[in-house]
């Protein structure tokens, strides 16, 4: 068996390696003379750092600080809304407010009682009687005593007076006493003589308007053949 010890060639013993080595490795982990320091060799007394008080042990480890949670989108824009100022609430725009509605011009009707007869009744009158075939109609509109026998002594009332002569002398008087559209009415029409009787006109209509008024004379003209192929 082959001795381990070493031999040089004068035939003296070398020294072991590890005899050689364990001085230096021995300094290398040797502390300092001169102050405490602290080497990675681990001690049997030492205190578990992860177990240790961190205030007692400063080489205990230390807790990871928690991270900030993160607020979710629909809580952190309810807290800018808190936070707003009140002002600028207030510099908002608001929605534009609504154009306010027209007004309906007011009907022909309510117009006063002379001024609807002269500017609207009788030029629709007399449209109507025209488009009837009739072509020389003379219309007037006077305030006078009625023409008819037995009210001589009546007093004036506002009348329209429509004439003409395409065969003889056609007349007839259109009467309103109470000076108003929605008052009494009366009709009385002669071929040259003078009338006799006073008609009721339009008394069971419960609103007169322009065009009933237009309509109603010139039906009760129609049915006295008077217009068109009369």
């Amino acid at each position: 068996m082959a001795d381990p010890t070493n031999h040089n060639q004068a035939g003296e013993v070398a020294p072991s390696t590890v005899d050689k080595q364990a001085p230096s490795v021995a300094e290398e982990h040797a502390p300092s003379t001169d102050s405490s320091e602290a080497t990675d060799i681990p001690t049997a007394n030492a205190p578990d750092p992860k177990a240790a008080n961190p205030e007692d042990n400063p080489n205990a480890a230390k807790p990871a600080a928690a991270s900030p949670k993160r607020e979710k989108p629909a809580a952190a824009a309810k807290a800018a809304k808190a936070e707003k100022p009140a002002d600028d609430d207030a510099t908002e725009e608001k929605p534009a407010a609504k154009a306010p509605k027209k007004e309906k011009a007011p009907a022909v009707e309510n117009k006063p009682f002379v001024e609807f007869i002269e500017q609207d009744y009788l030029p629709a009158l007399q449209k109507a009687i025209a488009q009837k075939g009739v072509k020389d109609l003379q219309v007037s509109f006077a305030k006078q005593k009625m023409p008819i026998t037995g009210f001589e002594s009546a007093e004036e009332c506002w009348q329209i007076i429509g004439s003409w002569s395409e065969i003889g002398k056609r007349q007839f008087n259109l009467y309103f006493p109470d000076e108003d559209i929605q008052g009494k009415k009366g009709f009385s029409c002669n071929e040259g003589k003078k009338p006799s009787t006073l008609e009721s006109f339009l008394i069971d209509e419960r609103k007169i308007t322009l065009d009933l008024l237009v309509y109603g004379l010139v039906q009760r003209l129609d049915g006295q053949k008077w217009l068109g192929r009369n």
